[in-house]
């Protein structure tokens, strides 16, 4: 490997080591140990891709108080393998399954998870207090679908949602009003007195009635937002008939609208998110000779138009000193989306980034282009992402692949695996969007 993907590797590396859960949540808890010695019981719910690792974090903390702790925390599969694995088996906190690796639907043991935790949340005394664990891919996990919608009926409009390329905002604004959970419902059937929910944030610009769709946040969105949705993407005659039933009552007033306001005792902390990620990565970068443009978190749009921004700043970098001169790296981050072809076939939004880039940039030399999912996943595959850089040009030359063709048919993975190229990490155990690292060197004589 070159100094290069060496040096990218690492600095991605230092962007997923700053989020990971266990410090984030300890620091937490030890700000919040007053209030958790006094409670008679302590209730640990929540979702997502660091779920297991924060669970294991809270009971390490709690450890002289585990007989007043109990909870369920909805996770990905291959987390719960892990924990199943690790020298620090759970407890008190129950991990469920709540869909398998490499996927992101519901699943009915989301369903069978998420009922569990109304059921807890509704048998707190006056004086309990609560810890809602919540992470990246948190809205998937916590499918309690609203009387009348199905998981069937869920499902198919969030596969709908997913192809037209719609916006996690927009996918959980609907998925907060086809739910029993989300957006708010879990605080509001809280019966205790205080729950502190510990954030570990997967949304450009934290938004707290965003992130696993706020089961803890007052919601912001309406039942007629959802249904604009549908309309935005011309899904109305799409959605099985129960949902836009559903939604049409909401707007019609005949179902009860997400809380607008927070009950008391509600304090939503937001420990890691993608702009920490990224300034641990800048100082990776920096104590590695580079100078460094970070271009923040908040980067979205469709994939392809965002990789030829990054192609276009490695050109002006490289051949005008602009806006900083080589060494370079250029880092950014956020969530774009991929609006896929008719025919897919396999990859993810990173994948397609670094490929989309590569093709821009040609046989640039000297230049290497890294972007993967923080949570190590990236699409329906095995990968996070992809690293590049001119050689991978040659060997897909010298391979007879047609890096354009599989492009336009979101064939990304296929055309790194080919290469050796693919970004594979495993499970991180969280998740702060995406992180792309391009580095570009002086010209060589």
């Amino acid at each position: 490997m070159s100094d290069l993907r060496q040096h990218a590797r690492a600095i991605w590396d230092a962007a997923v080591d700053a989020a990971r859960p266990e410090p984030l949540v300890r620091r937490a808890l030890a700000d919040l140990a007053e209030p958790l010695r006094a409670a008679p019981r302590i209730l640990v719910l929540g979702a997502g891709k660091a779920g297991a690792a924060m669970a294991t974090a809270v009971e390490d903390v709690l450890a002289d108080c585990l007989n007043r702790v109990e909870g369920i925390v909805n996770v990905p599969a291959d987390a719960l393998r892990s924990v199943a694995l690790s020298t620090r088996p759970l407890r008190k906190i129950r991990l469920q399954a709540a869909r398998p690796a490499a996927t992101n639907f519901p699943t009915a043991e989301g369903v069978v998870g998420s009922l569990e935790m109304l059921r807890l949340a509704r048998s707190a005394g006056p004086d309990d207090v609560a810890l809602c664990l919540l992470s990246g891919g948190g809205s998937a996990l916590l499918p309690a679908p609203a009387e009348g919608v199905t998981l069937e009926d869920k499902l198919a409009v969030t596969k709908l949602l997913h192809q037209c390329g719609a916006t996690i905002n927009e996918m959980n604004a609907v998925r907060k009003h086809l739910s029993a959970i989300k957006g708010g419902r879990l605080a509001q059937a809280f019966k205790g007195k205080t729950i502190y929910s510990l954030i570990i944030s997967d949304v450009i610009g934290d938004p707290l009635d965003v992130i696993a769709s706020g089961p803890t946040a007052p919601d912001t969105s309406t039942f007629a937002d959802a249904l604009a949705i549908l309309d935005r993407f011309r899904l109305r005659d799409r959605v099985p008939p129960p949902v836009l039933i559903h939604l049409q009552r909401g707007v019609a007033g005949q179902i009860a609208e997400t809380p607008k306001t927070a009950p008391g005792g509600v304090h939503n902390l937001v420990l890691g998110n993608n702009a920490k990620a990224l300034i641990a990565a800048e100082a990776r970068a920096r104590e590695l000779g580079y100078h460094v443009l970070n271009l923040g978190s908040f980067i979205e749009g469709e994939t392809r138009h965002v990789a030829t921004v990054h192609a276009g700043i490695v050109r002006a970098i490289r051949d005008q000193g602009v806006p900083i001169a080589p060494p370079a790296c250029i880092l950014s981050g956020g969530e774009t989306t991929v609006t896929l072809s008719a025919n897919p076939g396999k990859g993810g939004r990173n994948q397609e980034f670094v490929l989309a880039a590569m093709l821009k940039l040609g046989a640039m030399p000297n230049v290497v282009v890294l972007s993967g999912g923080t949570d190590g996943e990236d699409g329906p595959t095995d990968a996070a992402g992809a690293i590049a850089d001119a050689s991978t040009l040659q060997r897909a030359k010298a391979k007879g692949l047609d890096g354009w063709d599989q492009l336009i048919h979101n064939d990304a993975y296929s055309f790194f695996e080919a290469t050796g190229d693919l970004l594979i990490t495993g499970l991180t155990h969280t998740n702060v969007m995406d992180v792309r690292v391009i580095l570009v060197e002086r010209e060589r004589a």
